[in-house]
């Protein structure tokens, strides 16, 4: 089975490639952009498999569909809401709103390899496009509020050194050397912060880049994070997000 994953943030492409890997099945491509896509299919066998984001860096991923009459299987991967995800419904498309679950993941994937496999795959990405009208970026939470007694205090994203878990909660860590307790998950609050700003290191721990003030090599081929205040615990990057983590600094 031939598949390939066009995704512009790379660190996101390969999580996705060893979660799609981990089922056993084999990633052959991992294209970025729409233009680098066009190119590629121009010069290429179309595989069986595309997952697709639809937001590319050079634009939308339908633009692709324009120039290049693609009959694939298509699962798209995207973060627009549930209301507009009834456009890829009503067009009979599998998709998989990130972050991406790989429970979510392994039924999309059953899905597609229960079809036939003379089957053409004909979608109507017009249509599609009709219904999402004026996609935008996707608006990243900007402020957090925290409940201090009876009272409630707002933290500016920009004050934030990192997040953290601990004993069941959730926490913010500010740059004056701050904990609060805010009513959350890590798995939710990665979702509500724009990736190109923080990043998952850890089960335990979300740091943006502007607060890593060093970076040193750590056992086991892992990497330990210097922080401005935090001090109350090591900030290491898991082994498995190392290669991912040097990509979103880079």
């Amino acid at each position: 089975m031939n598949i390939i994953i066009i995704e512009d943030e790379k660190p996101a492409a390969r999580l996705l490639q060893r979660k799609v890997e981990k089922l056993g099945l084999q990633v052959n491509t991992m294209l970025h952009s729409v233009e680098e896509s066009i190119t590629w299919f121009q010069n290429n066998k179309h595989p069986d498999l595309i997952f697709l984001d639809i937001q590319l860096s050079d634009g939308l991923s339908f633009e692709i569909f324009e120039q290049i009459d693609i009959k694939s299987a298509v699962i798209f991967t995207t973060a627009y809401d549930e209301y507009a995800l009834r456009a890829f419904k009503l067009n009979s498309i599998d998709y998989l709103l990130k972050p991406i679950d790989e429970e979510d993941l392994e039924v999309a994937v059953n899905k597609f390899k229960a079809r036939t496999q003379s089957q053409n795959f004909s979608l109507d990405f017009e249509a599609i496009k009709r219904m999402l009208v004026n996609p935008v970026e996707k608006e990243y939470k900007k402020r957090f509020s925290v409940k201090i007694g009876q009272q409630l205090k707002v933290i500016s994203i920009d004050e934030v050194e990192c997040f953290y878990s601990e004993n069941k909660g959730t926490y913010i860590h500010t740059l004056d050397n701050r904990d609060y307790l805010i009513d959350s998950t890590l798995e939710v609050v990665e979702t509500e912060i724009n990736p190109k700003d923080f990043y998952r290191i850890s089960r335990k721990f979300i740091v943006p880049l502007k607060a890593v003030k060093e970076i040193q090599v750590y056992s086991n081929s892992r990497l330990k994070i210097l922080l401005p205040t935090y001090k109350d615990d090591e900030v290491i990057v898991a082994r498995e997000r190392v290669g991912d983590f040097k990509e979103w600094i880079g």
